[in-house]
């Protein structure tokens, strides 16, 4: 829960404000919230995948509390770039109010529109490219390109009558991109001349020093790996990597394979980009998945999914032998991604499983197949120094990453006062080049568990991490209505315990004695004869078994 928690007043006039949503103390969930003249423009509206403390969840949405009420003041949806963090929740959004129209790049809103069909969406797009500009509402919006880990990423300038904000959305400043798209400094340094008075920047690798190494230093590697390798090559990224699938597509091609991409949203992103020109395949080289079967095993790559340990993603099954292709020596794997904060065990459970099946895992720790998508602290002070921002607000990271963007800032002459660490609900107000903190609105995680959508709450995850952890102790007594006394029972049933059912002999006495006492002293509500119940054989379990687990009480009465 936010610290500090205190509503906003309402909005003055010619006052810009801004709300994250998400995306601050936190890797992903990404969206935040504009205001003006009683106007809305979101940008971004992202997921956060689930932590191993967060059991059965599949992802976790922004709140949209805020918003939920005024989804009819919303003028547009600006996404910066196509990944997961930043597009996973806008068919949530959407699903409120269909008709919120989307901005973006040509490849971000064909992969947005993809996900929204399998939710039957179909939205109102405005295809926007670098350079451009665009009147939303009182927000004069004008697109800016940067590279990133994605093609067709970009910045947004966001101008009011209050003042300009600059979003980076995720960036970096690769001098030597695959795709010859640069970050556009020159953009920036106009931007900085006309003034920025809030700049909102990606903060993920703000505490890495220098600069974040080229992506065409991959190249080589996999090069290198994939003509190395004695039989079949499995190659795990993001399904949305389209430049690491270039280069892997560009080494098979070199070394006579053919490559077969595996996992749906693989599939599906990959089509996208190569129908929209983003991703270019060798003549003969894409071979269809069940074919693939059919040829040598030096003759064949596999492009999958997985790269973050997710258990139903192609890669973990392959690590628990839960799919038709079985690793094993000779197979060589590369895992070609980052480590996301939070990810980091399940991902060496995969690792430990696939080395334990005989295959040679190569991961960033030991080759270099990955480089960041995000700018590292060399790259963020040339960006300071170049817009020369008023107000500095970090988002995308966690706090250990604000603190340190914040710190850049400084350094290079943004006031301490000016520099603002937020956190989800943080409530900015940008009015006269100042900006200051005007609330803290109280947000919380919101659960998607299969079809449910906010349904669960930490309550629920908590009872899931006691039932996994401690295990559950069902207890059925009959009692007598007109006397209280015990008929039949205790009857005690245990799962997850190691011991014998036998073990509680020891504690049906003393159940039905408390009991026994209740009935004496005229208790006869079945429920609090239940708590009675549940507080003995917990306090014995406790103290015989030293566990705590959940236990489910039913007192009948006959």
């Amino acid at each position: 829960m936010p610290t500090n928690v205190h509503e906003p007043a309402p909005l003055s006039d010619g006052t810009l404000r801004v709300t994250p949503l998400g995306g601050l103390g936190e890797v992903g969930r990404n969206m935040t919230v504009f205001e003006y003249g009683g106007r809305l423009l979101v940008v971004d509206c992202g997921v956060l995948f689930p932590e191993e403390h967060q059991p059965g969840v599949d992802l976790i949405l922004p709140d949209f509390e805020p918003i939920r009420d005024r989804l009819g003041d919303i003028d547009a949806v600006v996404l910066t770039h196509g990944h997961e963090d930043h597009i996973g929740a806008v068919p949530y959004l959407l699903k409120l109010k269909p008709d919120i129209p989307l901005v973006g790049s040509a490849l971000t809103l064909a992969l947005t529109e993809a996900k929204l069909k399998e939710h039957r969406i179909k939205p109102y797009t405005l295809t926007v490219r670098e350079g451009q500009r665009e009147q939303v509402g009182p927000f004069d919006l004008e697109f800016v390109a940067v590279n990133h880990s994605i093609p067709d990423a970009l910045a947004v300038a966001i101008r009011t009558p209050a003042g300009m904000a600059v979003v980076t959305g995720d960036f970096k400043m690769d001098q030597l991109p695959l795709d010859g798209r640069l970050t556009d400094l020159r953009a920036f340094a106009r931007l900085g001349e006309e003034g920025v008075d809030l700049f909102l920047v990606d903060s993920t690798n703000a505490d890495v020093p220098g600069f974040t190494p080229l992506e065409r230093s991959i190249g080589p590697v996999l090069d290198q790996v994939i003509g190395k390798a004695p039989r079949r090559v499995i190659v795990a990224s993001f399904s949305s990597h389209v430049h690491r699938v270039q280069q892997v597509l560009d080494a098979a091609a070199a070394h006579g394979r053919r490559v077969a991409l595996l996992g749906r949203s693989m599939v599906r992103n990959m089509t996208i980009a190569e129908d929209l020109g983003y991703l270019h395949v060798p003549e003969g080289v894409l071979i269809d998945y069940k074919k693939a079967r059919d040829l040598p095993d030096d003759r064949i790559v596999y492009m999958s999914t997985g790269s973050q340990g997710e258990p139903m993603a192609v890669l973990s099954r392959m690590a628990n032998n839960d799919h038709e292709i079985e690793p094993g020596p000779g197979d060589t794997v590369i895992l070609a991604s980052s480590l996301i904060p939070g990810n980091e065990n399940a991902v060496y459970r995969v690792i430990d499983g696939l080395t334990k099946l005989g295959a040679t895992v190569v991961h960033k720790g030991n080759a270099k197949v990955h480089v960041s998508g995000h700018a590292a602290a060399g790259e963020l002070l040339y960006c300071y120094n170049i817009l020369q921002p008023k107000n500095v607000l970090p988002v995308h990271g966690e706090y250990r990453h604000l603190i340190a963007n914040a710190k850049l800032a400084q350094d290079t002459g943004v006031p301490p006062e000016r520099t603002i660490i937020g956190e989800n609900g943080t409530v900015v107000d940008l009015r006269d080049g100042v900006a200051t903190v005007a609330g803290q609105l109280d947000l919380g995680f919101v659960y998607v568990d299969g079809s449910t959508v906010g349904e669960i709450t930490d309550a629920d995850l908590k009872d899931r991490r006691i039932l996994g952890e401690e295990g559950f102790i069902s207890v059925i007594v009959v009692v007598d209505a007109a006397t209280g006394k015990v008929i039949t029972g205790p009857e005690i049933h245990a799962r997850g315990f190691a011991e014998d059912d036998s073990v509680f002999d020891d504690v049906k006495p003393k159940i039905a004695a408390a009991l026994t006492e209740a009935a004496r002293s005229g208790v006869r509500d079945t429920h609090a004869l239940s708590q009675i119940v549940r507080r003995t054989i917990g306090r014995w379990v406790s103290q015989s078994l030293r566990r705590r687990p959940m236990i489910v009480p039913l007192v009948i009465e006959a």
